[in-house]
């Protein structure tokens, strides 16, 4: 392995010219795992001897995407992910002659929260994606979603209208989102929702589309202007990572889904339902060319634990078992496969 990974990388060199040669590590992907990346950069970057990696946005999708466009220094080293890999997308990878280690850091819960000057959202998880699936169950067809406001799917629900600020289509938080809640939670639940897909021949993954009526309004790859879209309006909701509800407990409260509420505890303790796993995605012909790269996944393995200043910042930590796995991962850069991902 050592050897390949020698070779990769001295071909890799010779491409590289002095004029256009790197000497930062470049990570881009997921904002849900922008923030966790970011203190770990910045502690790296205590180091005199090596610079500080460039930490970038733009979504799960554009990580993946971006770690696998090709080799050499003009492409990222390192696509963050809060979403995993699908086979079509490692496909994409091995088109262009990338070989990758996946690497899971930890976890999140995904949230619906609201300002503390508004009500408090208690919903259930197939109550929650009726409203923002694009398409819904009536009379035994489906159709476009015609709620407007929270009390016309359940008169317990706020009598305001349904606006809910959100992910793009980039990104790994809203595919988590629209997985988990509009099909799992509401298409393959609800006996009328289940009805009216076999009777129309569709598949419930056909709920993941979102409404696109001004219910749910695409807010961009920067879940800090949610937070401030929330804090300016009392009657919206918006969607987001645990972590920018934890750092905002203070104007900021976070929906109650199915009984449970968004807490460090609950998610840890896998009792909250809306949660994903982190990862980011490593491409094995940059280690040893560009500097640092194993450096900096030991500062993760250094601050992953249950005490460490990743969970002080609201990442949800791993079990033992699983943070010894992707540390062992780090170190002996095992190839992601198609088989893998099944």
């Amino acid at each position: 392995m050592l050897k390949k990974l020698i070779t990769a990388g001295f071909v890799l060199a010779l491409s590289t010219t002095a004029s256009n040669a790197r000497e930062q590590i470049s990570i881009a992907g997921s904002s849900t795992v922008l923030p966790f990346a970011t203190i770990i950069a910045e502690t790296f970057g205590k180091d005199p001897t090596i610079k500080t990696p460039v930490v970038e946005s733009g979504g799960s999708s554009v990580g993946k995407k971006g770690v696998c466009e090709g080799i050499g220094t003009k492409f990222i080293d390192i696509g963050n992910a809060s979403s995993r890999m699908k086979t079509k997308e490692l496909a994409f990878c091995d088109k262009n002659k990338v070989k990758l280690t996946e690497i899971k850091v930890g976890y999140d819960g995904i949230v619906v929260a609201n300002s503390k000057k508004g009500k408090v959202l208690n919903i259930s998880k197939s109550d929650l994606g009726k409203a923002l699936t694009a398409k819904v169950a009536i009379n035994g067809k489906m159709v476009d979603n015609p709620y407007k406001k929270w009390s016309d799917i359940n008169p317990a629900l706020p009598n305001v209208e349904i606006r809910v600020y959100g992910p793009p289509t980039t990104s790994g938080t809203r595919a988590s989102y629209a997985e988990m809640v509009n099909e799992k939670g509401y298409c393959k639940k609800d006996k009328d929702a289940k009805a009216a897909l076999k009777a129309a021949g569709m598949k419930a993954k056909k709920c993941r589309a979102m409404r696109t009526d001004g219910a749910f309004i695409e807010a961009g790859e920067q879940d800090n202007l949610i937070v401030q879209k929330l804090q300016e309006d009392p009657n919206a909701y918006g969607i987001f990572g645990f972590s920018y509800l934890d750092q905002n407990s203070d104007t900021l409260q976070g929906a109650i889904i199915s009984k449970t509420a968004p807490t460090f505890e609950n998610i840890a303790g896998n009792n909250y339902s809306v949660s994903r796993a982190l990862y980011f995605y490593v491409k094995h012909q940059h280690m040893g060319v560009i500097k640092g790269i194993d450096k900096y996944m030991d500062k993760w393995v250094a601050n992953w634990g249950d005490d460490g200043m990743l969970a002080d910042a609201g990442m949800i930590p791993m079990p033992a078992a699983e943070r010894a796995k992707y540390a062992k991962a780090m170190k002996e850069l095992p190839v992601l496969t198609a088989d893998m991902l099944k």
